[in-house]
């Protein structure tokens, strides 16, 4: 299909690479002597879901829902929550509208200008990858909240977007009040450094893919952000690591799941915890879409105890060695860039 990123044509002579020895033409058989596992140790059904109605009733309610997300956030860094005010409607709404935009040819698509979005929104697979293990089978929109004002007004899915962005701002902002009080952190400090131009919406498409067994939609990775909130659909492939295996999120229908990003676990000294996950690629097409909970650049990320296991940086500061690391190593590193050396 036309619509398709060229995954095969990209990643060719790397899946070549690792087929012991065939020339021409990649076949599942060729590629499963790669040394990364797939394999997903245990099921995921203590994962904590949450009713948010909770917080909607009496004080014993509210309380014994607030404490199940900070110890959801402490213990598992990820949970998912029901009830959370984004309405069904608006989530088959703006997955229609996803694919409506991911269905459109990847010539038109991948053109700088595409619905009047700023040069590099549309993203697909890793070309920088070196091994298979670094290899993506997805494609992307990275879109500022900022951003989606300036769309193109004839098409359909501003709107859905600016309905689904005001709905998940106030879900993410509910939430982060409800952490931020556990670490005694006012709120205001997220009002003054978060806003529509440091937060931003990710629409997924993971296309089937031919070697599921031994690809990934999304390599392991951990979130640079205070909180990320993500609709999945019915597929599954999301997986977290927990006590050092890699565990299912299973969609649950009308549930959003919520992750703990990097700069809360800093923020948190450790306390809230950002853990790896990855998407794993399948057969069947999946679609999701994440909110990013970021702040500006200038915004310092300060460890809220003592000892402090993280020194001071800004959110720029985190970038930059982000992107520093990345091109030297092909990994983000992250947060232990930012230990106190007493605790590396």
């Amino acid at each position: 299909m036309d619509c398709e990123p060229p995954f095969l044509e990209a990643y060719k002579t790397l899946l070549q690479s690792s087929s012991l020895g065939v020339g021409v033409g990649v076949r599942k058989d060729d590629i499963r002597n790669e040394k990364f596992s797939m394999v997903v140790e245990k099921s995921c059904d203590e994962l904590p879901i949450i009713d948010l109605n909770l917080l909607n009733l009496g004080h014993f309610e509210r309380e014994k829902c607030m404490k199940e997300i900070t110890e959801a956030a402490k213990e598992w860094g990820f949970f998912q929550v029901v009830n959370h005010g984004v309405s069904q409607e608006l989530l088959l709404n703006l997955k229609f509208e996803q694919m409506k935009v991911f269905q459109r040819p990847f010539a038109t698509k991948s053109q700088e200008d595409f619905m009047n979005l700023p040069p590099n929104t549309y993203r697909w697979g890793n070309p920088s990858a070196t091994n298979l293990s670094q290899i993506i089978w997805s494609e992307t929109f990275f879109i500022l909240l900022q951003d989606v004002a300036r769309m193109d007004q004839q098409e359909s899915i501003r709107s859905t977007m600016e309905a689904f962005a005001s709905e998940v701002i106030a879900l993410a902002e509910s939430l982060v009040q409800i952490l931020a009080e556990k670490l005694s952190i006012n709120f205001s400090y997220f009002q003054e450094n978060c806003s529509a131009n440091t937060c931003f919406l990710r629409l997924n498409r993971y296309p089937p893919c031919p070697f599921p067994s031994n690809m990934f939609g999304l390599i392991p990775h951990s979130d640079s952000s205070f909180l990320t909130i993500v609709h999945q659909d019915h597929v599954g492939g999301l997986q977290l690591m927990k006590d050092g295996n890699w565990v299912d999120v299973k969609p649950i229908p009308r549930a959003l799941i919520v992750n703990i990003g990097d700069l809360l676990q800093a923020l948190s000294n450790g306390f809230y915890k950002s853990v790896q996950h990855r998407v794993v690629a399948t057969e069947n097409e999946r679609y999701s879409v994440a909110y990013f909970y970021n702040p500006c650049p200038d915004a310092e990320i300060e460890s809220h105890g003592t000892p402090p296991l993280y020194r001071k940086f800004t959110f720029g500061e985190y970038n930059e060695q982000k992107e520093k690391d990345v091109k030297k190593t092909g990994d983000k590193v992250g947060l232990s860039r930012f230990l106190l050396k007493k605790h590396e």
